[in-house]
């Protein structure tokens, strides 16, 4: 049950093709045997406004962050997350600023409704 939320500068989308990576992003996911293929979600969003410390500020940015319900080894956290930057590296060659962060759901607290 992952969810992948990809995060970019609106600049961003005049250098990469935002399909085509997140595309290549969720078969990263889909590719890794970590999960159920029909629970992977990816999707994108564009960011109009952003700051970064006092006054400086990068032009282009896309961060991509994986949430996951708990209970996933570091290991196998730290493989997807490199093989998540190897597909943003291949597509934003030209992007000041590129981040992976995964994070953990409490599976506990999760609530899901499907139809």
């Amino acid at each position: 049950m992952p969810n992948l939320v990809m995060e970019y500068a609106e600049p961003v989308a005049e250098r990469v093709n935002i399909p085509g990576l997140l595309a290549d992003l969720h078969q990263v996911l889909l590719d890794s045997g970590v999960f159920v293929p029909d629970t992977v979600k990816s999707r994108s969003y564009p960011c109009q406004t952003w700051l970064v410390g006092e006054g400086a500020d990068i032009d282009t940015f896309i961060h991509v962050q994986l949430s996951l319900l708990d209970g996933r080894e570091p290991a196998v956290k730290r493989e997807l997350s490199r093989a998540l930057m190897v597909v943003l590296e291949q597509h934003a060659t030209a992007v000041t600023s590129l981040t992976v962060d995964i994070r953990d759901m409490d599976r506990d607290c999760f609530m899901k409704i499907s139809q």
